[in-house]
């Protein structure tokens, strides 16, 4: 499965997770939980909380950095609960994607009214 299908996948599960839970008004980690549930009932593989190195001029520096989520060892998804997505967060993506070495990020914001504004594709070197 591509990114771009992977996502499209991604995007489904956020939308079925925001509809069961009633929508806004949850903790992030209570919507990161039962996203995670929905993206492998869908089959797909979720690696959550993962610390990736970061290296500065070849070094690894001694703090990892926490990614929310890892789909399919090929999207990366920052999850949020937030009453608006901020250009700081797709930014937070695009370095996510840069120090992971992956193309495709999705900012997933539970805390819209209607979770499909507040998702948000990061592309990084991406071909479409």
């Amino acid at each position: 499965m591509t990114e771009n299908e992977l996502s499209h996948e991604i995007i489904g599960a956020a939308i079925e997770v925001h509809k069961c839970l009633g929508g806004p008004g949850l903790l992030e980690e209570h919507y990161e939980e039962a996203f995670c549930c929905e993206l492998e009932l869908r089959g797909l593989r979720v690696d959550r909380q993962i610390c990736v190195p970061v290296i500065y001029k070849g070094k690894s520096l001694s703090k990892t950095y926490r990614l929310d989520l890892l789909v399919n060892e090929l999207v990366v998804v920052e999850c949020k609960a937030v009453e608006k997505v901020l250009d700081v967060h797709k930014a937070q993506c695009l370095t996510q994607l840069r120090i992971t070495n992956k193309r495709l990020g999705l900012v997933v914001n539970f805390g819209e009214r209607f979770v499909k504004d507040g998702i948000h594709r990061v592309v990084n070197d991406l071909k479409e």
